[in-house]
Parts: structure tokens; sequence; C-alpha cells
């Protein structure tokens, strides 16, 4: 087992990571930038190094002032956590070459995952479906257009290396497909330092179901079930739960089959998620995420599993300790991400809290970093806290959730809270009957 641990990340899965370290005996070391040197992961890590200004290009993604805080501190691993340099393949390699133990897989696995034209490929390589699209990266709007007449419109232009909502675009015809081409292109190019981009047919009312899996270096591949992400606005997820209120057992088996396939195909080794959308009546495949994802806590809640933990003893070089048929499913999670935004403006609300109240109750957890007087950086990602809940079914969870939604009070910015609880009091999300786009409706009527 590690002895230390560097955590090249800020916030609440900072804090999470350094948690399942304690509870392991491994040491912890906390980066941060200038505008961090307070925060919440630099107290609770053993050891903290800064390692630039506020702007995430010179602290948080600088991978240089990163190694150089790991061979300083002598640590024998790093975790990424999620989003800045989680998925970048080039940071995995530099860490192996110093001799420093990315928790992930390799490199080569997030290039051929992190690449969603290339994991399509290697994803109808293993049998498993896919939305009909282009066939790999178009190399201009003439081949694009040419691969919607086997497809039909409306189709989505999607970045090869995209994520979070970014780098994609809805089309329905030649005209507005020219015309976005080369801004998808450009946004790709500025958010992810690459402008390749390819085409799907675009499900125009869809769910959005995840499957989490977990596999060894000693070829043990296993999934720990289904997550519901449907209830988002423009592509960012706002509500998590598990099992999905949309999907039968049966399905279920079949969808986490293909799932354990695919990472079985390509030899994958760590945490590791693969994201489906349906049309009602068919699953397709549409990407992986190659990390520990924020969503992990509600699959957590319904196996009893610390997935942080187990990620770690996979890095170690250690078999998974539970098998498939020892992987069981209580009760019902649903996870709310708590954003520093106005809720209904979604604009960045960054300032000091000046008042904090976490709910609590049996059921409730809360991830975050935040305290009194805390000051909500205006650098980083809006989420600040995560509020999960586990029910014996999922009537009671929701009831929880509502209950500890109407305890949360966070005074000095804006949150998203007032827009939770319309969400968990909406007809749709009671049922249910919720889709990717149910968001615009409730919107709408706010």
């Amino acid at each position: 087992m590690f002895k230390k641990i560097l955590i090249a990340n800020r916030g609440e899965i900072a804090i999470r990571i350094i948690r399942a370290c304690k509870e392991l005996g491994i040491g912890t070391v906390a980066v941060h930038s200038t505008a961090d040197e307070n925060s919440l992961h630099v107290r609770f890590a053993d050891e903290s190094v800064c390692i630039g200004p506020p702007e995430s290009s010179k602290s948080y993604l600088n991978i240089p002032a990163i190694i150089s805080a790991a061979e300083i501190t002598g640590v024998d691993a790093l975790h990424p956590g999620y989003g800045f340099l989680a998925e970048n393949a080039n940071f995995a390699e530099i860490c192996a070459s110093c001799k420093i133990k990315f928790l992930g897989p390799s490199a080569e696995q997030i290039r051929q995952m992190g690449d969603k034209a290339s994991a399509r490929e290697l994803a109808k390589k293993a049998g498993v479906p896919v939305i009909p699209g282009s066939d790999g990266k178009l190399a201009s709007v003439d081949e694009g257009i040419e691969a919607v007449k086997a497809i039909g419109y409306p189709v989505i232009i999607k970045a090869t290396a995209g994520g979070g909502g970014r780098g994609m675009r809805v089309v329905r015809s030649d005209v507005e497909l020219r015309s976005a081409f080369e801004m998808v292109r450009s946004e790709a190019a500025a958010a992810f330092g690459d402008p390749d981009v390819y085409i799907e047919k675009f499900i125009e009312n869809p769910k959005h179901i995840e499957v989490q899996v977990m596999a060894d270096s000693h070829g043990n591949v296993i999934h720990l079930g289904e997550r519901e992400c449907s209830m988002q606005r423009r592509h960012q997820k706002l509500v998590e739960e598990a099992p999905s209120p949309f999907m039968d057992r049966k399905t279920m088996a079949i969808i986490a089959g293909h799932a354990v396939s695919l990472a079985s195909a390509i030899g994958y080794e760590s945490l590791g998620t693969l994201e489906f959308l349906s049309d009602g009546k068919n699953f397709y495949f549409i990407e992986m995420n190659t990390r520990i994802q924020v969503e992990h806590t509600v699959t957590e809640e319904i196996t009893g599993l610390d997935l942080v933990k187990e990620q770690i003893r996979i890095a170690a070089g250690e078999r998974l300790r539970i098998r498939q048929e020892d992987v069981t499913f209580l009760g019902h999670s649903i996870e709310c991400r708590v954003n520093a935004e106005d809720p209904f403006k979604f604009t960045p609300s960054p300032g000091r809290i000046t008042g904090l109240n976490i709910p609590g109750g049996p059921g409730v957890r809360v991830d975050t970093a935040l305290y009194n007087d805390a000051v909500i950086q205006p650098y980083y990602e809006s989420l600040v806290a995560k509020l999960i809940v586990h029910g014996i079914d999922r009537e009671e969870a929701l009831a929880k959730m509502i209950r500890a939604l109407s305890e949360f009070h966070i005074a000095g910015i804006k949150t998203t809270i007032p827009l939770l609880v319309k969400i968990m009091e909406s007809e749709e999300f009671k049922t249910g009957n919720y889709f990717t786009n149910t968001m615009d409706r409730i919107i709408a009527e706010i």
C-alpha cells in the first residue's frame, strides 16, 4: 500500500480523497493556489504545497508545479480527482516517468476512451451498441454533410476530447451544419486543446444512464449498477440517482453487461463510468469517463462500498475484494449538486459565506469544502456541495431530500438550492418520468 498520496485537486473531492487516505493510514499532500491557502483541503491534509496563483492554468493545471510538489514531498502516488488533469494522458505519462503512481487507468486507456471517436470504434468492435454517426473524426464539413445522408437530421457535432457539456452543437440542416462546424472546432480547441470533432444522430428526448465499473490489474472486472443522470441543463448534470427509476432489472443487466464487456476488451484498470443514452427502446453507448465521477456517491450509498478506497487499492496492485455475485444493492439514493450560482439566471455567485447550516439526520450526507467565512472563488467551477440522501426506497429518499434541502442554508452567496427544491417537487421527478430536456420546461415555468 502507498505511504503518501498527493491530491492534485481542490474542494470537496480533495477532502473526499483525504478522508479515504486517512482511514487507510496513508499520508496526504494537498496542493493549492494562493487563492485557496485557507481552504479545508489544505487544513485537513498532512502537508500542503502552494503551486501557483489563482488561475487554474497557473496552478491546478500547472503540471511542472504539481510534479515538483510531488517530488519535494516524496509521495509515491497521485490522485487527480475529477476535472482539471484527471483525464490528461500526458499528465499520467509524466507521473509514470517520475515513478509516481497515477491513480487511474494507463495513459493509453485515457487516450483511447477520452477520444470519443476512438471510444465509439472500440465499443463497436466489442459489440456494444453505439448511436449512428460518422466513422471517426471529420476532416471537413463536407465529410460531415456526406455522413448525415446516411443517418439524417438532427445530428449533434461533438468534440472528440469534449466533456462537461462543452464542444457540442445540435444542428438540423446542411446550412446549420456549415455554420456550426468551425464554431465547435474552435470551442474544442480552446477548451481541450484539440479541435477534432465527429457527429452523431441527435436523440430528441433521451434518458441518460451510466454504469459504474471497477477493474483490477489481474483481469477482474465488475459493475456496480447504474445511475440515472437525465436531469440536466445544457448537458450539465444537476441531480443523479441510483438505481434509475426508468430501468427494469433485466435491461440493467444487459446494459451493465455491455459496460463490463467494453472495459474488459480494452484491459481497463481502475474505476470507470460508461455512459449510455436511451430513446425509450434502445440503449446506445456514448462515452467513457476514466476517472471517479461527481456522482459516485449514490453508488456508494446503495452498495455500501467506498469507491475511493477501492480505487486506491486497485492502483496499489490489489485484487478486487468482491466478485460480481457479492455486489448487493440496497434502497435508493439521490444526489443534488449545489452550485454557487443564481438559481434562475445560472450566473456565477462568488463571495464570502456569512452563514451556514448543513443538513443532517439518518441517511443524509453532505460532501463539501464549505465553512462559515469561507470564500467562494471566481476562478473555479461553481460546485460547492453535494447533498446525498439514502432511503429504503425512492419515496423515502425523495422525502429525505426535500427535507434536507429545506435545512440547507448558505448565506452570503446565491446558490441553486431553490431550483433543486423545484426539481424535487416537480411531477416529472416525483414519477421518475423525466428526460434530458425536462429542465427546459421547469425553467420555463419559473
